[in-house]
């Protein structure tokens, strides 16, 4: 395996090792997956880390290009989904401060820089021209 696929290899398996990590504290009582935010989603983030793993071992770069890009769009769409969930659910309390008071005991946590770690290292990886001459 060549460094560049490697490289990817690495990107694929930091995306899927992010889903499972924490994203969303709500009032610090438990910690919220991507499973816990949207479960379909989830597995959609899933199935394309698995099909990029699968284009890196295949040594298909074009299909690695691809599911990098499509999986740093799905955790864009994630965040900013995420971000009007949080500034949203308690739009319906007619007090202001106070619903900017709940909405900032949700914080963001420590998961996302896996999330968007993993794509930018594939791409990262999928981007690097090799030589001819090489193996």
């Amino acid at each position: 395996m060549r460094l560049p696929s490697l490289i990817s290899f690495i990107g694929f398996v930091l995306l899927m090792a992010g889903t499972w990590c924490p994203l969303l504290r709500p009032f610090h009582l438990m910690n919220w997956d991507v499973y816990d935010l949207n479960r379909p989603y989830g597995m959609v983030v899933l199935l394309i880390s698995v099909v990029g793993i699968l284009g890196v071992i295949l040594n298909q770069i074009k299909l690695v290009k691809l599911t990098g890009w499509i999986s740093l769009v799905l955790v864009l769409l994630l965040l900013v989904a995420a971000f009007m969930k949080v500034h949203a659910t308690f739009s319906f309390i007619p007090f202001k401060s106070f619903a900017g008071f709940l909405a900032g005991q949700i914080k963001f946590k420590w998961g996302w820089y896996l999330l968007f770690a993993g794509p930018v290292i594939a791409l990262a990886g999928s981007m690097v021209k090799t030589s001819k001459y090489s193996r």
